[in-house]
Formats: structure tokens, sequence, C-alpha cells
């Protein structure tokens, strides 16, 4: 596990917060009508506008500059030119790199009209990130953060990926430790003062199995049932967690556009 300075943290969260402005600003535009593709040349440029790098293009291998998982797409989802429809579920994955640390952020948006069964799985995905992120405090352990997300979706028998986890978070995008989305309270190694890391529930309507696309790397529920991602940025610190990342100016954006459904919050 790899130590931030102060210094180091408040890089670490102009990088967080630009992924936020990178959301909230798709948020502003996204539409029946818009393609994936057409949000991914928007964040390319969002970012590098505002002096930073997509931190997703050529990771591993990647191509595009985001995720764009949608409906039954778990996570990895590549951009492409089917234009976006009324009852859609997207999540869009942003990471921007600045000042030589990394950003990652998770948002699924409405479409128009869904299920209500489909609300209430964004609702409670939303929630177990909040429950999770609550556990992110000086002499806690990475157990409690896994138990209270999946604690919280228990009851709803929804399918809860065991296959990806969150995880650290620095000069690399993907640093030690793993975060999984379920544990035992008291279990794993403890957190300490200014470890950083990217808390990211992501949520079934189905099943949790899955399967990876022929592109190597769109993941996909089992079932073509709808999943649900979110993701934000934590510093662990004593007796509080430091939230990097800011989903309150998506939040707002999310209300302020009319094709969007944000009344299950």
């Amino acid at each position: 596990m790899i130590y931030k300075t102060e210094e180091e943290v408040a890089l670490m969260q102009i990088s967080a917060k630009l992924t936020s402005q990178t959301l909230a600003a798709i948020a502003s535009i996204i539409r029946p009508g818009i393609t994936t593709l057409d949000i991914d040349r928007f964040a390319n440029e969002f970012i590098r506008d505002h002096g930073a790098i997509p931190s997703f293009h050529n990771f591993g291998g990647f191509p595009f500059h985001i995720c764009a998982s949608v409906n039954d797409a778990i996570v990895h989802g590549f951009p492409n030119h089917n234009p976006l429809k009324e009852g859609d579920l997207v999540s869009i994955d942003v990471g921007a790199f600045k000042n030589g640390f990394h950003g990652d952020q998770a948002y699924t948006f409405i479409i128009g009209e869904v299920a209500q069964e489909v609300m209430q799985l964004v609702k409670i995905t939303k929630e177990s990130l909040i429950k999770g992120i609550e556990q992110a405090v000086h002499g806690n352990r990475i157990g409690d953060i896994g138990y209270a997300i999946a604690s919280h979706i228990s009851p709803y028998g929804y399918g809860l990926v065991r296959d990806l986890v969150g995880h650290g978070l620095g000069h690399d995008l993907h640093e030690g430790p793993d975060i999984p989305n379920y544990g035992q309270r008291g279990k794993g190694k403890v957190l300490k003062e200014n470890l950083v890391i990217a808390i990211e529930p992501m949520i079934n309507l189905g099943t949790d199995d899955n399967y990876t696309e022929e592109d190597g790397w769109t993941i996909r529920t089992a079932d073509g049932k709808p999943s649900v991602h979110f993701e934000q940025d934590v510093c662990i610190k004593k007796n509080f967690p430091l939230i990097l990342t800011d989903i309150k100016i998506i939040e707002k954006a999310e209300k302020e556009n009319n094709n969007l459904n944000s009344s299950y919050y």
C-alpha cells in the first residue's frame, strides 16, 4: 500500500475533481440519439482542455478515452456508433491524469423512463457506495468496506459482482490494495491515513455471473439483465473519509438535463 503526503493528496484531489467535472459535463449533453463514441470524443477534449490526459487511453491496450457500459454491460464497455435511446442505462467511467496522479470515477445515468425495478437497482447501488465510503477511515479494515456494501445490497437479491474490485490509486491507475465489494467485518488489511482508494460497487439486477466479449474488454451480465456501476475516490483519514471526487456537481447537471431521470433520489 502506498501512502500519500498531504501535498500529494491535494494534487490527487485536483485529478479526482476533474473526473467529476468531466462526468458533470457529460451529464449535460447525454440524450437519446447521441452515441457513446460522441461522448468519448467529448470527454477526451474536455480532459485535455483542462490540462490532463485521459487515464484509460492505451491503458493495457484499451483503445478509447472512457468506458461506456450500456444496460447489461457491467464495465469496460467500448464506445460505439449505436445511438442511445429512451430507457437505456449508461455507466460512464472516467479517468484523468494530471500533476502525476490519476483520478477515477464512474456514474450510471438513466435516460428517460425505466422499470421501477431498474430505478431501485440504481438507487440501492448508489447507496451502497455511500455505505462503503463511510467505513473508509483509519483503523478500519478492508473487509469493513466490502461488508457494508454487500450487506446493503443483500436484502434485494441482486447479483454482486465479485470478479471485479475497487483499488488503490495514485501515480498508477491501479495500485494496491484491492477493495472488494464484499467481505467480513474486522478482516483484511488495516486502513491507514493517507491511503487513497477507489471504491466502486458493480451490482446486477440478476445473476452475478458474467462474460467478456470478443473485444477482450467489455464485461456483460450472463443473463442479459442490467448492471449499475458507481465509483468515487477516497482518502483514508482519522475519524472521517475524505472524498476526493465531487458527486454533487454530477447530480446537479443530471437534474438539469430533462433527458435524464434522477427521480430515484
